[in-house]
C-alpha cells in the first residue's frame, strides 16, 4: 500500500524538492503552505506522516503539532525548521513531534527518517476480543500487544504509537538497562541519524501518563549515565 506524506512548508521551492524526492522514493504526497491548511488536510486526507515546518503563516508548526496531539491524532510528525536554538528543538519534541530536522538537511537523511517512521505503521490484524491473549503484565500495567493498548489498574492510557513502542520494548525485559542509543535504534529505528534528546523527551512524556508521580517514577527508571529500564515489581 502506498503511503502518503503531508508536506507543510511556506517555501514553495522546499515543497517542490521534498515532493520530487518523496515521490521518486515511492510515496504519494499532498502539500500545505500554512498551518490552517495543514490542519485541514491532516483531518480530511488522513496522511501517514507529516513533514512540518515551524515557521508558517496563520498557525505555526508548534501549534499545529500541539493541536493534533490534543486530538489524540497519532500521525508521525517530523518537524523541519531553519532555527537552530536548542529550546526550539526540545519544544517540538515536548509538544509531541516524533523527530526534528534542521535546515539545511540532506535529502538522504530526511528520507531515512521518513522511512523509519513509516516502518512502524505496518498494518496488523485486530483480533477478536476473546483472542487477545498476547499481553505483558507488569504489576498493574497491562500491555496488550495485539491491540497496541496499555492499561493501568484497569484504566486505558492514551499513548502515542511511539510511547507504546517505547514501553513495549522496555517491558519486554524488565530490569534490563537499555541505553538511549539502543532505544534510538530499536524503537525509533534510526542508526546514526536522530537526536538522542528525543528519547529523553519521549520517556518524560510516557512517565506523565504512566506514573502517579512522574518526578519519582516506579515503572520507567533512569540508570544514571547508562539509560533506562522497566521495573516489573
Amino acid at each position: 500500500m502506498q503511503r502518503t506524506v503531508l508536506i507543510v512548508d511556506d517555501e514553495k521551492s522546499i515543497v517542490d524538492i521534498l515532493k520530487f524526492n518523496l515521490e521518486k522514493s515511492g510515496y504519494a504526497t499532498i502539500c500545505a503552505y500554512d498551518g490552517q491548511e495543514a490542519l485541514h488536510l491532516a483531518h480530511e486526507a488522513a496522511p501517514d506522516l507529516m513533514l512540518l515546518d515551524v515557521m508558517l503563516p496563520y498557525i505555526d508548526g508548534f501549534e499545529v503539532c500541539q493541536t493534533l496531539r490534543a486530538e489524540n491524532d497519532d500521525i508521525p510528525i517530523i518537524m523541519i525548521t531553519a532555527r537552530e536554538e536548542e529550546t526550539d528543538k526540545v519544544l517540538g519534541l515536548e509538544l509531541g513531534a516524533d523527530d526534528y530536522i534542521t535546515k539545511p538537511f540532506s535529502v538522504r537523511e530526511l528520507l531515512a527518517r521518513v522511512k523509519a517512521n513509516m516502518r512502524r505503521l505496518a498494518p496488523s490484524e485486530t483480533p477478536a476480543p476473546e483472542a487477545a491473549e498476547n499481553a505483558l503484565h507488569c504489576g498493574g500495567i497491562v500491555i496488550d500487544l495485539d491491540r497496541h493498548t496499555v492499561s493501568k489498574n484497569g484504566r486505558d492510557l492514551e499513548l502515542t504509537q511511539r510511547e507504546f513502542e517505547l514501553i513495549k520494548f522496555l517491558a519486554a525485559a524488565p530490569g534490563k538497562v537499555v541505553s538511549r542509543e539502543e532505544l534510538m535504534t530499536e524503537v525509533w529505528q534510526y542508526d546514526y541519524y536522530g537526536d538522542l534528546r528525543a528519547v529523553d523527551v519521549a520517556v518524560r512524556r510516557l512517565r506523565e501518563k504512566l506514573e502517579d508521580d512522574p518526578a519519582n517514577p516506579v515503572y520507567v527508571i533512569t540508570k544514571r549515565g547508562v539509560g533506562y529500564y522497566f521495573s516489573g515489581e
